[in-house]
Parts: structure tokens; C-alpha cells; sequence
């Protein structure tokens, strides 16, 4: 299937249409941004990585029953998409407080949190991606009640899949964003990327705050050693225990 021309080019990936208008291919950049972009930068090998920490991950959640938009990987930073409408929320799930949830309610790090908080921000950079409450939500009419219920239901599926999986990679998913988009057959699915970044992950075989860290933590806070955390994430995904 050839690449015909580029769509869209993001932060983290560029997508190309192909010869068949329901398929597009999502290129993985190393560009590397933070702070809505206002801090920017490169990590070696990231494009890579995140695609085939993607790809494992896609495709383990559409065996357990979570539809995605992944088709198939044909390069190592490559990937082959069903082509569809982004609804434009970013749906976070929090196990851990950390991040903007700390600083906005002076929680303490680290405080587990049971049941997961699923909390949804208007994707629009412009805005700074503001959370949204539920009033707001229906203000704004980005989506339907049916569809934020059934975004609520897919992303607490994919933290049960993913808690589970990374437990058994020794991390520990603290918390993570979401996209979706409609399908031309007006089906919800699971889009964008799931990676170091675009999920905190702790690692459960260190104990200090700051070498545990193994996402874009390190490169938002300066911690160093960017590439080899993402290449640890790498090592345990190709190598876990199957969830049970």
C-alpha cells in the first residue's frame, strides 16, 4: 500500500493518506515537546520505541475486545491506521496521584486511588487543554452523553488490561491519556499511541522518587537518562509475563 501524501503533522507523529481512504499510516517522530510544547527537544530512538510499545499494546487490547485503530506495523516507526474522526478529548485515568492533580489539589504524591479517577480536558492547544467538568462537557458538545459513557467504559477497560500488564513488567501504570475516534461506521475505537509518552510508569524495582521514573517525566522534570528509561519500558513489554 503506497504513501500518498501528508495529512497532518503533530507533536509526536505525522499521517500520511494512503491509496485506500480508510487507511492512513502514522509516522512516529523523535521530537520530544512538554508544557504544551513550550519546552521541546529530541529523544534518540523514541519514534521507534513508542511505535513498538504501541503496537504490542494495541494489539494485546483488541484480543481482549478493545477496538483500536491499529491495523498492522509495516516499519519499526510506522503504522498502519483505520482512518478516523478524533473526538477531540483527552480521557485521563488516574491509579496514582501525581502531576496536575497534585498541584491543583495539593493531594500528596503518590496517594493511591481507589476507584479510579477517569477525568476528561478539551483537546485544544490554544486553551491549554482545560479540564472539563460534566456540565461543560455538555456545553461544549464535543461528544454525546452516550459516547462520553461509552469513552468512561473503554478507558477503565484498558487501565484494568494495562495495570495488570504492567504489574507484570515490574511498573507500576500511575496514570495515562487517551484519544478516540469515530470509525466511518460511526464505531468508537481506541486512536493515538499508548507509551511512555502518554502514560506515567514507575518503576517497582527502585524505590527512589526519581530513578523510578521511566517516561517523559524525566524529560519534563530535566532527570537525564530519557532514552535508556524508554528502552527499559521496551525490554520488560517485549519480554512480561502474560497478564492473567
Amino acid at each position: 500500500m503506497s504513501v500518498d501524501r501528508k495529512l497532518y503533522e503533530g507533536k509526536a507523529k505525522i499521517l500520511y493518506a494512503t491509496d485506500d481512504p480508510e487507511v492512513l499510516v502514522a509516522h512516529f517522530k523523535d521530537d520530544a515537546t512538554a508544557f504544551n510544547a513550550a519546552k521541546r527537544g529530541r529523544i534518540v530512538r523514541k519514534g521507534e520505541i513508542n511505535c513498538t510499545i504501541s503496537t504490542h499494546l494495541f494489539a494485546q487490547l483488541e484480543s481482549s475486545g478493545i477496538p483500536t485503530h491499529w491495523i498492522d506495523t509495516p516499519k519499526v516507526d510506522r503504522m498502519r491506521v483505520k482512518a478516523v474522526k478524533i473526538i477531540p478529548l483527552e480521557v485521563v485515568v488516574r491509579n496514582i496521584a501525581a502531576g496536575s492533580l497534585c498541584r491543583q489539589t495539593g493531594i500528596s504524591l503518590g496517594t493511591p486511588i481507589e476507584p479510579p479517577l477517569v477525568e476528561f480536558f478539551y483537546k485544544n492547544d490554544e486553551l491549554g487543554d482545560p479540564l472539563l467538568t460534566v456540565d461543560r462537557l455538555r456545553l461544549l458538545n464535543v461528544a454525546t452523553p452516550e459516547q462520553i459513557d461509552r469513552l468512561r467504559e473503554l478507558a477503565l477497560q484498558v487501565n484494568r488490561y494495562l495495570s495488570t500488564f504492567f504489574a507484570s513488567c515490574q511498573i507500576t501504570l500511575v496514570d495515562f491519556k487517551l484519544e478516540f475516534g469515530t470509525t466511518s461506521d460511526a464505531q468508537i475505537v481506541l486512536a493515538d499511541e499508548i507509551s511512555p509518552d502518554t502514560c506515567r510508569l514507575w518503576d517497582r524495582l527502585e524505590t527512589d522518587p526519581e530513578r523510578r521514573v521511566m517516561d517523559k517525566d524525566r524529560f519534563r522534570q530535566d532527570l537525564g537518562e530519557v532514552e535508556a528509561a524508554y528502552e527499559r519500558v521496551l525490554e520488560r513489554v517485549l519480554t512480561r509475563v502474560e497478564p492473567r
